[in-house]
């Protein structure tokens, strides 16, 4: 990590605020009246907060870039992002922070008037209350911002249930001590023994809730796995698009299919995957498949609540993993990906690597080294496209073609090139 972005003592960064509206302001001819309100709700004003360990100094994810990815996730999320603070640590402490910083961060409630403090690594319960009673606003944690878009952006019914379930797992732990001062004590006629506490009656109501949503789910995925059974009998190859949230799948998903799903740039606008039947050059035809896409630090529960989603990955003949070659850490990106795909357990499974947005590659500012990406290295070979402007398409179904004959495409074509990255 860089030698300025964070010192032994870490530091704080403010953030230039987007212009706000002024309540009471009155049109042409004043028709207005002077205390009229907005009917929209105002955007939380969140500070960033990220720690640096010593035994993770040196790590693939710089601490700045992580926190960049926090900031866009946030914003995704509808805050409005007033200021970053970082922290260089041997270990974390109850309280996540050091004491000192911690005081700083309260102090900071004044000048910077936020509502909402978001931790770039997941918190404990216990760090997450000594932190709330410190500073007396609202904190979430990485993990929670995530699930938070994910339910903002769930439509399908099979989409709102994996979100809550995860939703649900990541409460159940971090019930411990919100409803003390509601406890039933022993004591008086009709109530002597242990009695019940709210807390055991809260994790009884969850842990009920979880067993009906996995039982919903479990539903769900037989259901997936009967249309699959009948892909299998109908002998159409299946190819699932994967790749880091925002690198363009669902544009190139498009792009391929002639398709109109929702594609936009923000992280997870795609959550519930979509298939569609696809025209190989030779006359052939596969499914495609547009799945969720991953990102560093992704939340277990979440992972583990799209369990029936993530099977389609293990069922596809072809991964084509999507990466924003123009991202200045598309490397780490790629590493995530494959790190997540091998946790699932499909490190082996065939895939072919498409480097997109080669369109924005191509208008970077060439004086500006820094926001090139590089990949050295990582010994893959991939496609330069540009889903976007249309460039590479065709190489795209061509290597899909040969993949799945078990041959790779070596050829030239318009904008993009298949090439080796050494």
């Amino acid at each position: 990590m860089k030698a300025s972005a964070v010192s032994r003592r870490g530091s704080f960064r403010t953030l230039r605020p987007r212009a706000r509206g002024v309540e009471g302001a009155s049109g042409e001819g004043g028709n207005i009246p002077e205390r009229s309100h907005p009917t929209h709700r105002a955007a939380e004003r969140a500070v960033l907060v990220g720690v640096t360990l010593k035994r993770q100094r040196g790590a693939r994810w710089d601490l700045d870039d992580s926190l960049a990815e926090l900031e866009q996730l946030a914003v995704s999320a509808g805050a409005q992002v007033v200021g970053q603070v970082t922290q260089s640590l041997d270990r974390t402490t109850h309280s996540y922070l050091g004491k000192g910083k911690v005081a700083e961060l309260a102090e900071l409630g004044e000048s910077l008037d936020y509502t909402l403090a978001v931790f770039n690594d997941e918190l404990t319960p216990t760090q997450q209350r000594n932190l709330e009673d410190a500073l007396q606003v609202k904190v979430l944690d990485r993990s929670a911002l995530i699930l938070d878009i994910f339910a903002h952006r769930a439509r399908t019914r099979e989409g709102v249930l994996q979100v809550e379930l995860a939703q649900h797992e990541y409460l159940l732990p971090r019930l411990a001590g919100q409803w003390s001062h509601l406890e039933r004590l022993g004591g008086g006629i009709g109530t002597r023994g242990p009695g019940e506490t709210q807390i055991e009656t809260d994790r009884r109501l969850v842990r009920g809730r979880v067993s009906r949503l996995k039982r919903e789910l479990e539903a769900v995925r037989r259901h997936r796995t009967l249309h699959r059974g009948r892909r299998i009998t109908a002998g159409m190859p299946v190819v699932s698009l994967v790749g880091y949230t925002n690198a363009g799948k669902s544009t190139l998903f498009n792009a391929l299919v002639r398709a109109s799903v929702a594609a936009e740039d923000r992280p997870f606008s795609t959550l519930d995957p979509i298939t569609r039947r696809v025209a190989l050059p030779g006359g052939g035809a596969a499914l495609l498949t547009d799945t969720v896409g991953f990102i560093h630090k992704l939340p277990h529960a979440l992972v583990a609540a799209f369990r029936a989603t993530l099977e389609e990955l293990s069922e596809a003949d072809l991964l084509v993993h999507v990466v924003d070659i123009s991202h200045r850490n598309a490397a780490e990106q790629i590493q995530t990906v494959e790190d997540t795909l091998g946790d699932l357990g499909l490190a082996e499974k065939p895939r072919l690597l498409v480097l997109n947005k080669l369109d924005l590659v191509v208008a970077a500012d060439p004086d500006e080294p820094s926001s090139r990406p590089s990949l050295e290295g990582l010994g893959v070979e991939g496609i330069m496209v540009s889903a976007g402007q249309g460039w590479g398409l065709d190489l795209v179904l061509q290597a899909i073609e040969e993949r799945l004959g078990g041959g790779l495409v070596r050829a030239q074509a318009g904008q993009s090139e298949v090439f080796f990255i050494e």
